[in-house]
């Protein structure tokens, strides 16, 4: 009988070890981008598809990556109605350069326009399985200021703030128009 007990007690305290897996969810929310949507000027209610459109960051050689499974420059274009930007989690603003029919060879077709996105940052507990996320809050005073660095005309005709809380990329938080 002892010997059924001790071989009980051993598997229970067993079992009690056992951790659960740590494993994130591919589901779970992570730290969001901010969703910029395309609208048209002359009508401001419907979404238009931008042409050929090339994003790069502060201090980014190539840009955004839109299209993984594209081959070469071809993966940093994107023809959609929107676009979703990375933020930086340890910093307060980023700058973007939109670069409008960036695969023209005319170089009078393709405009540039300068974004920079001012914000604050806030880290929030997920789980211990997923760690931290960061959460972004758009000054309220002067979130982004649109700039024009060639000098030629601003294709982003209005720029508006949709949505200044960033915690999920299921709604746009910033309205471009052109």
């Amino acid at each position: 009988m002892k010997k059924i007990i001790s071989i009980l007690l051993l598997f229970t305290f067993g079992l009690s070890s056992c951790e659960k897996d740590d494993i994130c969810d591919g589901n779970t929310p992570t730290t969001p981008r901010l969703v910029i949507t395309f609208y048209d000027i002359a009508n401001p209610t419907k979404t238009r598809n931008v042409s050929n459109l090339k994003v790069i960051g502060e201090d980014m050689e190539e840009g955004i990556v839109f299209n993984e499974n594209a081959i070469d420059e071809a993966k940093y274009i994107t023809s959609g109605n929107n676009v979703m930007l990375p933020l930086k989690v340890n910093d307060s603003t980023v700058t973007f350069k939109f670069i409008y029919n960036s695969t023209s060879t005319n170089p009078t077709s393709r405009n540039t326009d300068v974004l920079t996105i001012n914000y604050n940052t806030q880290n929030v507990y997920v789980s211990r399985a997923c760690g931290f996320k960061t959460i972004f809050d758009l000054k309220a005073k002067d979130p982004f200021l649109r700039t024009d660095p060639d000098g030629d005309t601003i294709w982003m005709t209005d720029v508006q703030l949709e949505n200044p809380n960033i915690e999920s990329e299921n709604e746009t938080h910033i309205k471009v128009y052109f």
